[in-house]
């Protein structure tokens, strides 16, 4: 069975772009445009992974992570936080609220497929 993957970002040209992205890395993917619909994405089959960006309507990124690993029975969903907020206190910020990885965008293709794969070997 594939690995899940859960696409979190309120930029359509984004969101398809990765799910195109991991669907090529023949994970099964499932998107979400903000924070509510990631949780209730989450809530009803929880992913391997999330690609999770953090400016986002109703729920940041910040405060998904932090729900999602305030939440035991989460603990192996991976994280990998996307964002244009490059700056060092943001990533603090992100890895020390539970993400596994930090990317910032523009990102490169392959690097966010080869995180995937990465953290996913991991699980």
């Amino acid at each position: 069975m594939s690995k899940t993957v859960l696409v979190v970002d309120d930029e359509p040209n984004i969101l398809l772009s990765l799910e195109f992205l991991m669907k090529q890395a023949n994970y099964s993917v499932r998107t979400a445009r903000d924070g509510d619909e990631a949780l209730k994405a989450v809530e009803t089959a929880p992913p391997d992974l999330i690609l999770l960006d953090v400016n986002m309507p109703k729920k940041s990124g910040y405060q998904v992570c932090e729900i999602i690993r305030a939440n035991p029975a989460w603990k192996t969903i991976r994280i990998v936080m996307l964002t244009a907020k490059g700056r060092d206190i943001e990533r603090e910020k992100g890895l020390a609220l539970g993400a596994d990885e930090y990317i910032t965008k523009p990102f490169a293709t392959q690097e966010v497929v080869d995180k995937v794969k990465e953290l996913l070997a991991v699980v």
